[in-house]
């Protein structure tokens, strides 16, 4: 390729840079050495943090990041505010957001456009590059098809190409089981997650053997914001999940970590991407959300939580227009956040069964959770519970026991680990995806001869 090729990445959010602009740009980076440049370009979402323009400035491969207030802006006049230029041959590769702004974008730039479909593949008579993660129907279109595969399989295989010594860095024994917590990134999580999660590193630090704790922290998240949350006179949903308070230290050597009131440190792992420490965990305890596809794709085992004290949990869920906003104010919430539960329940289950339900004495939250439906990406995908679901009233002394009954049958962590491999594939789906990309831009390239 003699021109220079500009590759623009369009994405939107945290959990897509993770499992699919990081595996890309990674193997982009590989296979082309020079005559490249890659601009990543965040487009406007309504789930997004405000901080992925600066998770991807520090990937490497990245040379350029637009944040997602400037994409209009270079739609309309095709210059950014930092005036950047752009080279005659490019191709842009959506990878996360509204496909329709990915193809807005190539059109305004005279490029190409290429993109990565999970589940349906818009606009196809107007790009001219198709990668599928699974075969899909499509149309009779000018573009080209492929189906590559997950990107997020070859999260694994960059996660293995460095493993530092996690333990060390710890400061934990090597016989220690090691559990990750993840809390969440987002406020509404964050309430529940960080004080659940700290009460449960109590019960298991206090088991025997005892288990060391640590938080892989979001890339949005400051260590005084995550503590923030372990503050009662911050959160005040902590009494409601029968969580526990802890101080953050952060010593002038070794990894910051909290403190609870018991003496139990859970540390804090900052550094990106955390695939090295996830792939050295026994287990994670996780809330829903893309995170479960991202440790489903390094097979990690995991017990996933949906926590329904008083129903409040579920602002906590990334509910998707009119219901989104309307449980986002502080108003009427949390009313319409029951309403939004139960409907949802009652659609799962059938009228019948839910009017059954509801005049019941007390909750049948396993009818609840049959009501509701999978909602870890594994068991998605798998059509049956890969990964155990807890929904309900959350007692963090009943998590401690199902990860010590866990850690304790190595057999029923070694099959989840076969069934999550299973469902996400093997790796080499970013390296299809970027032949198909290259091909795209070849094309271009020989159209303009």
């Amino acid at each position: 390729m003699t021109s220079p090729l500009e590759v623009i990445v369009v994405s939107n959010g945290p959990g897509e840079l993770a499992t699919w602009v990081y595996p890309f740009v990674t193997t982009l980076r590989q296979q082309v050495k020079e005559g490249l440049r890659v601009s990543v370009v965040i487009v406007p979402c309504p789930h997004a943090s405000g901080l992925e323009a600066e998770i991807a400035r520090r990937y490497p491969g990245v040379d350029r990041v637009l944040p997602a207030a400037e994409f209009w802006h270079l739609v309309r006049t095709k210059t950014t505010r930092r005036n950047w230029d752009w080279f005659p041959q490019g191709v842009v590769v959506f990878l996360g957001g509204d496909q329709l702004l990915a193809v807005l974008l190539a059109k305004r730039l005279g490029y190409r456009c290429v993109l990565y479909c999970e589940w349906q593949a818009r606009w196809q008579g107007w790009v001219d590059g198709i990668g599928l993660r699974r075969p899909l129907p499509v149309g009779k279109t000018a573009a080209k098809v492929a189906v590559v595969g997950d990107l997020m399989t070859d999260v694994q295989a960059l996660a293995l190409d460095s493993l530092p010594d996690v333990r060390q860095q710890l400061g934990v024994a090597s016989d220690a089981p090691l559990v990750g917590l993840m809390v969440g990134s987002k406020p509404n999580k964050l309430k529940l997650g960080v004080p659940l999660s700290l009460a449960i590193a109590d019960h298991l630090a206090a088991a025997d053997p005892p288990m060391q704790c640590v938080i892989p922290v979001a890339p949005t998240l400051t260590l005084k914001t995550l503590s923030c949350y372990a503050d009662p006179c911050f959160n005040p949903e902590l009494k409601h999940v029968e969580g526990t308070t802890a101080t953050l230290i952060q010593p002038s050597e070794g990894l910051p970590y909290l403190e609870t009131p018991r003496g139990t440190k859970i540390y804090l792992w900052q550094q990106l991407p955390n695939y090295p420490l996830l792939r050295q965990v026994a287990l994670c305890v996780t809330t829903v959300g893309a995170n479960t596809a991202e440790l489903a794709a390094l097979n990690v085992p995991m017990i996933v939580l949906l926590p329904a004290q008083q129903l409040r949990v579920q602002r906590a869920h990334p509910w998707d227009g009119l219901a989104g906003l309307l449980v986002g104010l502080p108003a009427v919430g949390r009313q319409w956040t029951a309403l939004v539960f139960w409907a949802l329940v009652a659609k799962g289950l059938g009228w019948r069964r839910f009017w059954q339900l509801w005049r019941s004495p007390e909750i049948d939250w396993d009818l609840v959770k049959q009501g509701l439906g999978y909602k870890a990406w594994p068991n998605i995908w798998a059509g049956r519970e890969i990964v155990p679901e807890l929904v309900g009233p959350i007692e963090p002394a009943v998590v401690a026991d199902q990860i010590q009954s866990l850690l304790s049958h190595p057999q029923k962590l070694h099959q989840m680990r076969q069934d999550l491999r299973q469902q996400v594939g093997s790796a080499g789906a970013a390296a299809k995806l970027v032949d198909l990309t290259l091909q795209v831009a070849g094309r271009a390239a020989s159209d303009r001869g």
